[in-house]
């Protein structure tokens, strides 16, 4: 997550999902407001449900952000897994006549996590375990599901981050010494 804010693993999302778009544009980009906005949803749910961690993952198996206790697990491979599970778990929902699972839940003997869908381009993960219950947790992931909601909307609603004008004239002038470089 490099020079990322505590928590904080992304700089510019594009999304990719097949089936109709929420509303707004195909890539969004975060911000610094953004970011402070997600981890006070997370925490305020990480202490209202007793959960561990909370984890935003995109659909394409990047991880966003985390909140709560460290993983104890390679985010980046389990960032992928929980993708490729909720794109498995979507694939089951059609087989059955349904659009999509909008939750799933894995029960382990002392650990358990809650995937539930936000803006139907990211996954929040809750990790916890003997210390909550299910029960709890469903109840509680509602309102912060909404929350997100609200948040990601307004991130696609915004589009993606335009360059400045200094890193435009940058970027324009890379690309023609590269189009020199390979006589382009």
């Amino acid at each position: 997550c490099g020079g990322a804010p505590s928590g904080w693993c992304a700089g510019s999302r594009r999304a990719t999902r097949e089936g109709p778009p929420v509303s707004g544009a195909s890539s969004w980009s975060f911000r610094e407001e953004d970011a402070s906005r997600i981890q006070g949803i997370l925490g305020g749910f990480l202490g209202e449900a007793g959960a561990r961690t909370a984890l935003l993952v995109d659909r394409n198996g990047q991880m966003l952000a985390t909140a709560g206790e460290p993983p104890r697990f390679d985010p980046v491979a389990f960032a992928s897994l929980t993708a490729a599970d909720v794109s498995a778990n979507d694939q089951l929902a059609r087989m059955l006549g349904e659009p999509e699972f909008g939750a799933l839940f894995h029960q382990g003997e002392k650990e358990s996590l809650y995937l539930a869908d936000v803006a139907r381009r990211v996954i929040l993960v809750i990790l916890f375990d003997t210390r909550t219950t299910l029960g709890l947790v469903k109840l509680r992931v509602r309102s912060a599901v909404q929350e997100l909601n609200a948040v990601f909307e307004d991130m696609f609603a915004r589009g993606p981050a335009s360059a400045s004008p200094l890193e435009a004239g940058f970027l324009g002038d890379a690309e023609d010494e590269i189009d020199k470089l390979f006589g382009s």
